[in-house]
């Protein structure tokens, strides 16, 4: 690897090498760890995008089980008075 290189011959340099080469290993790291809070920012960007997503599906479903439960209520309240209808038409 190119740092252990150059840090042995900043090294050599005594405290000011030391020091140059404490200020290259920070610098990278930075930079390292720049790069993975980039990617990071990237990657729940496009999560918070599909959770999105996954959220409005998710309301279109409740909202279409809503109405098919509303229409089986319709449809049994139906047939109950259409029963009731039919037994009170044989009693009379």
């Amino acid at each position: 690897m190119f740092y252990p290189t150059v840090i042995g011959n900043l090294a050599s340099f005594g405290v000011a090498g030391l020091m140059g080469s404490m200020w290259l290993w920070e610098r990278r790291n930075s930079r390292l760890r720049e790069e993975q809070l980039t990617e990071a920012h990237g990657r729940i960007v496009r999560d918070e995008q599909r959770l999105g997503k996954l959220v409005e599906v998710v309301e279109h479903n409740t909202a279409a089980m809503t109405r098919f439960a509303e229409t089986q209520q319709f449809v049994r309240q139906t047939l109950t008075d259409i029963r009731e209808e039919m037994r009170n038409g044989r009693k009379m």
